[in-house]
């Protein structure tokens, strides 16, 4: 079975209650943690690589987030999907082809650019392209921006997910949704939903979020932001 295959085999047939979870490496040395310490699988977060590298969320040029992503798969022997946030601008097939080269199996899209929402029917023609050009090798998530640059229905979600599913999407990912949402977003939602977890303690554990109707939980940059504060108290106890 391919890596891809395998990836995708693991979000099917998931129990509510059980999601998959998929930490986010911001570079080679923490994607090997994770799998060390028993995960199947891995998703980079756009943003937490952007600070491995020195750029600010959404400033990473595209070489160099498909550099770095390589570099974590070379260092991995489990899948591992890629954020590569609205696809730098690249047409379909050419996203596609960087993407298999840094030796991804799935990737993130989002449907939103510089801070606004896109057409739908727009971002659906490029998913449509993105799936014929990848055919079974990549594994699409969808991100629907509805509750981050929108406003907030959970029935526009919906719409916007509905027709990313029909576009050849694997999986959608209304980030940011309130949890007491999901139960509603997955009543309406066909196929995985991704849902993001709070390193904060605040919000609902990622059990708890699949129990709600998450097929997979993914945390954004909030590890390598956990870590990086770590290291500065690290750091500080060095200077004492």
């Amino acid at each position: 079975m391919s890596k891809a295959a395998a990836f995708r085999a693991l979000h099917q047939g998931r129990a509510p209650g059980d999601p998959l979870i998929l930490p986010g490496p911001w570079d080679a040395a923490s994607a090997r943690v994770f799998v060390a310490a028993g995960f199947p699988a891995l998703a980079t977060p756009s943003a937490g690589v952007a600070a491995s590298l020195g750029y600010a969320d959404g400033a990473t040029p595209a070489d160099e987030m498909f550099a770095a992503v390589a570099r974590i798969t070379r260092a991995v022997d489990v899948p591992v999907s890629a954020d590569v946030e609205g696809g730098y601008g690249l047409a379909p097939k050419e996203l596609v082809e960087r993407l298999l080269e840094a030796g991804a199996v799935g990737c993130n899209l989002e449907d939103s650019e510089g801070g606004v929402l896109k057409d739908p029917h727009e971002h659906v023609a490029f998913l449509a392209e993105v799936r014929a050009a990848a055919g079974d090798r990549l594994f699409v998530n969808a991100r629907v921006d509805t509750f981050v640059h929108g406003d907030g229905d959970p029935e526009r979600a919906v719409e916007r997910a509905a027709l990313y599913v029909a576009a050849g999407a694997d999986c959608v990912y209304p980030i940011l949704a309130p949890a007491d949402v999901l139960p509603l977003l997955r009543a309406g939602i066909q196929g995985p939903l991704n849902a993001l977890a709070r390193l904060d303690g605040d919000g609902p554990s990622p059990a708890a979020l699949g129990g709600l109707g998450a097929t997979r939980i993914t945390f954004g940059p909030g590890l390598q932001r956990r870590a990086a504060e770590a290291l500065k108290g690290i750091a500080a106890g060095l200077m004492a």
